[in-house]
This record gives C-alpha cells, sequence and structure tokens, in this order.
C-alpha cells in the first residue's frame, strides 16, 4: 500500500515514470486532467459545476478541484494506494489533501520532487512531437521515430503541439516555480520529499524510488 506525489515541472518526465511506478505497485495514476475528462464525459454533478468554468475560459476553483479529487480517491481501485499526478499544484491544496486524508486516518508515504535543470526542461519540451491521430510521443533528438515526421505506431504525422514552443514553455515552468515549487518546501518540513535527479532516465527514477518505498 503507498500513496504517493509526484511533483515536478512541465517536462520532468513525470508521465513516464508515473507509468512504469504504478505498473510495479499494481496502484492508480491519478490525475486532475484524468479526472476532469470522465467527470465531463459521464456529465456528473461535479463535472457540469466545473464545464460551467471551463467554458467560460475561467480556472476551475480550488474547493471544486478538491472536491473532484476526494471522490476520485473514494473509489475501490483507490483503496490500496496511489500515485497523484498534478495535484496538488498549490499550497492550499495540499492543506486540503491532507484534511481529507485525516478523515480516513491516512496519509501521505512520499513525495517525490524530480529536479531537472530549467534549460534542459525547456530542450525536452521544444522538442516534443505528438502524433495527430493516436497521441503517441516522440522527441526530436531523446527518442525520435523511425522514419522523420511519421508515427511508428499508425504511420500518421507528427505535430509540435502549440504549448511546446521554446516561448510557451518557458512561461510554463515560470507558473510552475512560483505557484507549484512552494510544494516542495512545504512537504520538505513533513519529511516526507525525496528529491531526485530528473536527468539519470525513467528507468532510473522508478528504481530509486521504489528503494524509498521499500
Amino acid at each position: 500500500m503507498a500513496k504517493i506525489i509526484l511533483l515536478g515541472a512541465p517536462g520532468c518526465g513525470k508521465g513516464t515514470v508515473a507509468g512504469r511506478l504504478v505498473d510495479e505497485l499494481h496502484i492508480p495514476a491519478i490525475s486532475t486532467g484524468d479526472i476532469f475528462r470522465k467527470n465531463l464525459s459521464e456529465n456528473t454533478p461535479l463535472g457540469l459545476k466545473a464545464k460551467g468554468y471551463m467554458e467560460k475560459g475561467e480556472l476551475v476553483p480550488d474547493g471544486l478541484v478538491i472536491d473532484l479529487v476526494a471522490d476520485r480517491l473514494g473509489e475501490d481501485d483507490a483503496k490500496d494506494g496511489y500515485l497523484l499526478d498534478g495535484f496538488p499544484r498549490t499550497i492550499p491544496q495540499a492543506e486540503a489533501l491532507d484534511g481529507i486524508l485525516a478523515k480516513g486516518g491516512a496519509g501521505i508515504d512520499k513525495v517525490f520532487y524530480i529536479n531537472v535543470p530549467r534549460d534542459v526542461l525547456i530542450s525536452r519540451i521544444a522538442g516534443r512531437r505528438v502524433c495527430d491521430s493516436c497521441g503517441k510521443t516522440y522527441h526530436v533528438t531523446n527518442f525520435p521515430p523511425r522514419a522523420e515526421g511519421t508515427c511508428d505506431v499508425c504511420g500518421s504525422g507528427l505535430i509540435q503541439r502549440k504549448d511546446d514552443n521554446e516561448d510557451t514553455a518557458a512561461n510554463r515552468i515560470d507558473v510552475y516555480e512560483r505557484d507549484t515549487a512552494p510544494l516542495a518546501d512545504y512537504y520538505r518540513k513533513t519529511g516526507l520529499l525525496v528529491e531526485l535527479d530528473g536527468t539519470a532516465g525513467p528507468d532510473a527514477l522508478k528504481e530509486a524510488m521504489l528503494r524509498e518505498l521499500s
């Protein structure tokens, strides 16, 4: 049983290592994006509330995000543990999560903070390419397709997402450093934080996390 939070800036490799870790531990990876999509597609009461804000181009308020996460953590597949990716994003969200877990008499076991230098983050994001059809992700230098510009899986063309250019990447990292990076200090004070070198690669990160959890 492991309850894990994964922190790190855009481009740090959270998604890749999360997939490998949850396969090893047999726990679900829970992201706010997935929660939103599920609730929106099923037209749940919480999803309809979120939809109202999103259609106006407004951020979904913390209170509603927390309700959505609390609802997801109550599902059967999360009873034996989970990995939170993308939540909490702010100190108030972290405090609210503590309150949710305290009601159940449990708490977070480990918070892994994947640290990657800013220039490496920008290079990773700006070099990312995505299949326009199946969504498979590549990188122009780190993980190129066999045929340039063509998906290995389905043969469709690869695109660079609008938010994957250098200027937008730098802005996304700025927002992360302003709003989310302070969480590292929050969890460091609790003794739960483990900092890891994100340049080591996903397999090395996964093994380091498993050692900490054991």
